[in-house]
């Protein structure tokens, strides 16, 4: 697909939101849930989207990852605007480039643990899917669960195959939505080493949302939406940032 023959440059911001807003058509009017925010992030950076519940975050990460269009604004994601994009070369933007982990786990509960990690690398023609699969769920500490159901396994383990299918195609940016909302603390701090250690052998970019103040504060820049709007910690708040740091709101 034409789409994916555009070169990434290196030296461009992986994501980049300019004038982003979302507006709904509700009963009772338009309801405005993101307002003209702009952000940039580095390739290989960290960052956490927070908030209150209901304010945004999931809006704004299925934007990011092109899962839903803006109302106004636009969205440079691993070198391709996603404005005028179908839908079909939105998911093939999305299969080249991005990784994504769900609080909920997303797993398809008839298939193994090594079957789930396959399909994003069966849908790229992988001819050797099982071997990456397994060399992949090897990486999370489950060599010895390929062949469990996702029922046959605890919350901490479904993360750890979701983790690995996440990152099942080498991405160059992952988008994980409350990636320890469901588990213990114990777990969730397992979850969190493994999510940030394969960041750092990976050079992939991190996109967390999240409600944990602990979890948000491993990442290099923390972006906080209230009433739509979108501020970086740090930043000014009459102007946006400097470089790579732009964070604007109007």
């Amino acid at each position: 697909m034409a789409v994916l023959l555009s070169a990434m440059n290196d030296a461009e911001p992986i994501l980049r939101l300019e004038g982003l807003s979302k507006t709904y058509a509700t009963a009772h009017g338009p309801l405005t849930v993101l307002s003209a925010a702009s952000l940039a992030l580095a390739r290989g950076s960290t960052a956490a989207i927070v908030g209150p519940s209901g304010s945004g975050k999931t809006t704004l990460l299925g934007l990011c990852a092109g899962l839903d269009e803006p109302s106004e604004g636009s969205v440079r994601l691993c070198g391709h605007l996603l404005e005028g994009l179908t839908e079909d070369e939105r998911a093939a933007v999305r299969n080249a480039h991005v990784g994504f982990v769900f609080q909920n786990f997303q797993l398809i509960p008839t298939l193994t643990a090594l079957e789930n990690v396959m399909v994003p690398l069966e849908l790229r023609g992988d001819r050797r899917a099982a071997r990456h699969a397994a060399s992949r769920l090897e990486e999370v500490g489950l060599a010895e669960r390929l062949d469990h159901y996702p029922v046959q396994l605890s919350g901490g383990e479904q993360q750890r195959v979701a983790l690995a299918r996440a990152f099942a195609n080498d991405p160059d940016i992952l988008f994980a939505d409350e990636p320890t909302g469901n588990l213990d603390s114990d777990t969730s701090d397992q979850i969190t080493e493994i999510l940030f250690s394969l960041n750092r052998s990976r050079g992939t970019t991190l996109v967390l949302v999240t409600h944990d103040p602990a979890l948000a504060a491993k990442t290099a820049r923390i972006f906080r939406i209230a009433r739509g709007h979108v501020r970086e910690d740090g930043a000014a708040e009459d102007a946006p940032a400097e470089g790579q740091r732009e964070v604007v709101n109007r």
